[in-house]
């Protein structure tokens, strides 16, 4: 199994140092499995939100809203979802450290521990097991193999039972009055309870899909792998309502389409796989997983689900409101086909594991010879263009001769168009290592030459290669490259 524990030790670290994450709260000793992102970390997961968004309501032929559905929502909710009685994961506990691991991680991470084919074999018996609730046997299972708890390196486990993941608050004025809600461990019953608005004053014609992006809670006993898995993170979610009986065929569309979509991004085919589920969740009739190769192993990306009509039918029950779509195409008796609950598919992506996936890829230390035989070496973050951060990087060679004015004046011109940054402290060599540490993949450089003829020294950060341009082609010229 895939798991290079230093290298990704090396993409935190270098997150915190460059302002991409932190730990949340860290003057306090910081708040397990909760993270902030830093300035260049909050720009590049709103360039991958921005991206997303593009994607589903902009360039798709089919028709795609996007709405916005609040956090907090009726109780009930949850209940018609079926996550107040099937929102749970099977749990152990170690009686000697007290401590609490889900099941399915606990065996995940032993798997990361073995040779891929011994690794794999151990995934298959878990699935299996679990598909069939069988947990006597994954005790045995977890017994067998000897995983011991990290705190007290004891094999001595509880009997496993089943642990409800949402979140719990009160909601009034008054807490003895207060009515109990939960923070939504998902974006898309937001979309399903908002379908017939959504419809009706979009006058939407099925096939159509409504998109959402936002925070979701989910309490997890064992948060791990940095942003991985946490208990606060982001959902990009789409929901697509069909005909019953086409679900096959747009579930299929919807699986080549993702993957097409994240190989664009720039993440190579090769790091990509598809996973299908063993066990399906009560209300699908088809799932798969887009894994990743992350350093630390394949895990999820993204799913596409095919949810079948259980969602709507299940919010018309128990809010005995009639949830429906009257359809005017004929069917076989040349008459209107009428009224019928749709079908869904369903893609969702985790913006932070999307975002944990464009830098474990972007993240590279090189090292070379020069010309005059001294060693020289760079942290580089390769985050494609279009995504960076930061796209232009305006360096005045000196902060002297009328060099800074050009540079601002250049600086003018094109922050309104893309992210740009300034600086004009220590030796260009340095801010061009900056500026490769955060990930920007062009520096322009205004030199002595520049006040003679107009020209600039752009700086290309993939292959450190450098040219001169007139200053007045910058713009255009970036702006095509990111393009």
């Amino acid at each position: 199994m895939v798991n290079n524990t230093q290298q990704f030790q090396d993409i935190i670290s270098h997150c915190k140092e460059y302002g991409f994450i932190f730990p949340s709260s860290e003057i306090y000793d910081g708040l397990a499995a909760v993270y902030d992102y830093g300035q260049m970390g909050a720009q590049l997961k709103k360039n991958l939100r921005d991206a997303w968004w593009k994607f589903m309501t902009q360039l798709q032929e089919n028709n795609i809203v996007g709405i916005d559905a609040a956090i907090f929502m009726h109780p009930t909710t949850w209940k018609a979802s079926g996550h107040v009685d099937n929102f749970s994961d099977p749990m152990i506990d170690n009686k000697d450290s007290k401590k609490r691991y889900r099941v399915d991680h606990l065996l995940e991470a032993h798997a990361d521990t073995l040779s891929e084919t011994e690794g794999k074999l151990l995934l298959e018996e878990m699935d299996n097991l679990l598909l069939n609730n069988n947990y006597e046997g994954l005790k045995k299972l977890i017994e067998k193999n000897k995983i011991v708890c990290a705190v007290s390196k004891t094999c001595n486990w509880t009997e496993i039972r089943q642990f409800n993941l949402m979140f719990s608050t009160k909601i009034g004025s008054v807490a003895d009055d207060a009515d109990l809600i939960y923070l939504r461990p998902e974006t898309a019953q937001g979309i399903f309870v908002n379908f017939l608005n959504v419809q009706k004053t979009g006058r939407m014609k099925i096939p159509f899909g409504i998109a959402q992006t936002g925070k979701a809670f989910r309490n997890e006993i064992v948060a791990r792998q940095f942003i991985f898995r946490m208990r606060e993170f982001e959902q990009m979610e789409m929901q697509f309502f069909i005909k019953p009986g086409t679900q096959m065929e747009w579930y299929a569309y919807w699986k080549a389409e993702r993957k097409k979509w994240l190989e664009e991004l720039g993440i190579p085919a090769e790091k990509l796989r598809y996973h299908n589920h063993v066990k399906l969740a009560h209300y699908a009739d088809a799932a798969v997983d887009i894994e990743f190769e992350f350093p630390f192993g394949w895990k999820e990306l993204e799913g596409i689900h095919s949810r079948t009509d259980y969602d709507l039918k299940q919010h018309q029950e128990f809010s005995r409101k009639k949830i429906q779509y009257f359809d005017n195409d004929l069917g076989p008796d040349g008459k209107p086909i009428g009224n019928y609950t749709p079908y869904v598919v369903e893609t969702s992506i985790g913006l932070d594991r999307l975002f944990l996936t464009v830098i474990s890829l972007a993240y590279r230390e090189e090292k070379w010879t020069k010309e005059d035989g001294t060693e020289d070496s760079r942290v580089v973050m390769k985050i494609p263009a279009a995504l960076a951060p930061v796209k232009l990087a305006v360096l005045p060679l000196l902060k002297k001769d009328g060099l800074p004015e050009l540079a601002r004046e250049l600086l003018k011109v094109c922050k309104p168009h893309f992210h740009c940054f300034y600086e004009e402290k220590d030796a260009i060599g340095k801010r061009y290592r900056r500026m490769d540490a955060i990930g920007t993949p062009f520096c322009v450089t205004i030199d002595h030459q520049t006040k003679e003829d107009n020209t600039v020294t752009i700086r290309y950060r993939d292959d450190m290669r450098q040219e001169r341009i007139p200053m007045s082609a910058v713009k255009d010229k970036i702006l095509q490259l990111i393009s």
